[in-house]
């Protein structure tokens, strides 16, 4: 790894900040020939589970070959292909694209037939593929969706993923989603298991990884299911091992944009990537009674009306801190009303920029696909709000990385 790192860090420290300061990495050429790792990821968004995979594939000797991407989202695909050279786009429902049916409940579920993989591009892959990758929309599993918790239609997606990974005879298997993903009523976990052992799957695992029990500056949480048909493993490793083995304390917001932080004296930064929106006058208000104040929370008595008295997410106009984690970056960073999501230091939200670092996205990654058209500041919300940050990717991915 090219050193671009604050002095005096840890090794680990050092290495991940000059990831996300866009060194290169380097694979190591002692060990000989890279095995070449060919991965599918569904419901991809930008490609953050793929980018994680990567960076495991390379940390155990590997390269990653991505080739399928499969999403609704033809601007996020872009963005995938751009960043990974993808063989083949899909701009597809996921489940058009394998037909599949259960039969059984419960742990009892088994495929009444083998899953058959429709479009004839995946198809020709079928058997072909050592890691599937799926991130299944989560919103009908959060907590914060109080309308439909637990029992969203879409939920059912996430067996779906399984459906496709069996049916493209997948070696290893990866899905994530929000832990409260365990908690849905239509069992969908335990169901994608009992799918999974029925259709040869040995090994299974499963749990939740926290980017800032890993170092992460973010409090962010993911619930993976991992899966391999590799029956004799180089070595056995858990998601459990995993978190022990890359246990380390939560680092500071500092650490991950501190350099990022120009002198207001200069020109300011332009670029849709380095910019934030106009905010109205209201909010810019908000802003400024918190550091006029010298607050992090902002009083109820400056709060617009709805979040008054009792209001359920007090952390909303809030200010992050310097010395501390983010929150959970969401898809609406860039708007104060919507989370903690001012600067600790200057009077403003998080640039898209500082969003993908506390995400772990390094600055080699390109959000922006075509310069002279950018995307909305929508879309760039979408994409790294919505996105698995790299660096649960790559500690999810570990354990099926030395399997093969």
């Amino acid at each position: 790894m090219d050193n671009r790192a604050d002095e005096g860090l840890q090794p680990a420290g050092a290495w991940w900040q000059s990831f996300l300061r866009g060194g290169t990495v380097y694979v190591d050429s002692a060990v000989g020939k890279p095995k070449k790792i060919r991965s599918v990821d569904a419901f991809c968004g930008s490609g953050g589970l793929t980018l994680g995979a990567t960076q495991a594939a390379i940390a155990t000797g590997h390269v990653l070959e991505s080739v399928a991407a499969i999403d609704v989202d033809d601007d996020g695909l872009a963005i995938h292909k751009a960043n990974f050279e993808t063989k083949h786009i899909l701009h597809s429902n996921a489940s058009s694209l394998v037909d599949w049916h259960v039969s059984g409940e419960g742990e009892k579920s088994r495929f009444a037939y083998e899953p058959e993989i429709l479009d004839p591009n995946l198809a020709s892959e079928i058997g072909n593929i050592d890691l599937f990758l799926a991130g299944p929309p989560c919103q009908g599993h959060s907590n914060l969706n109080n309308k439909t918790r637990r029992e969203d239609p879409r939920n059912l997606l996430y067996v779906t993923a399984v459906a496709l990974g069996v049916g493209l005879r997948a070696k290893s298997i990866v899905i994530e989603n929000v832990p409260e993903v365990v908690n849905d009523k239509s069992d969908v976990v335990n169901i994608a298991k009992a799918l999974l052992k029925a259709a040869g799957y040995t090994w299974i695992d499963s749990g939740v990884l926290a980017a800032d029990h890993m170092g992460g500056a973010q409090t962010r949480k993911r619930y993976f299911l991992v899966a391999s048909r590799v029956s004799e493993p180089v070595a056995e490793l858990s998601i459990k091992d995993v978190a022990k083995g890359l246990k380390h304390a939560a680092r500071p917001l500092s650490w991950a944009i501190g350099d990022l932080l120009s002198d207001p004296s200069q020109e300011p930064k332009t670029g849709i990537m380095d910019t934030t929106p106009m905010l109205s006058a209201d909010n810019l208000t908000r802003i400024h009674h918190l550091f006029d104040n010298d607050l992090y929370d902002l009083p109820n008595e400056v709060r617009p009306d709805c979040h008054k008295d009792g209001h359920t997410y007090p952390s909303v106009y809030g200010r992050l801190w310097w010395d501390k984690p983010s929150q959970t970056i969401t898809t609406g960073f860039l708007t104060p009303g919507r989370g903690r999501y001012v600067h600790p230091l200057r009077p403003r939200v998080i640039t898209p920029h500082e969003a993908a670092r506390i995400q772990s996205f390094p600055d080699t990654f390109s959000f922006v696909v075509d310069a002279a058209n950018p995307p909305s500041r929508t879309g760039i919300q979408k994409w790294i709000g919505d996105a698995v940050p790299p660096l649960l990717g790559y500690a999810a991915t570990l354990p099926l990385m030395v399997r093969m």
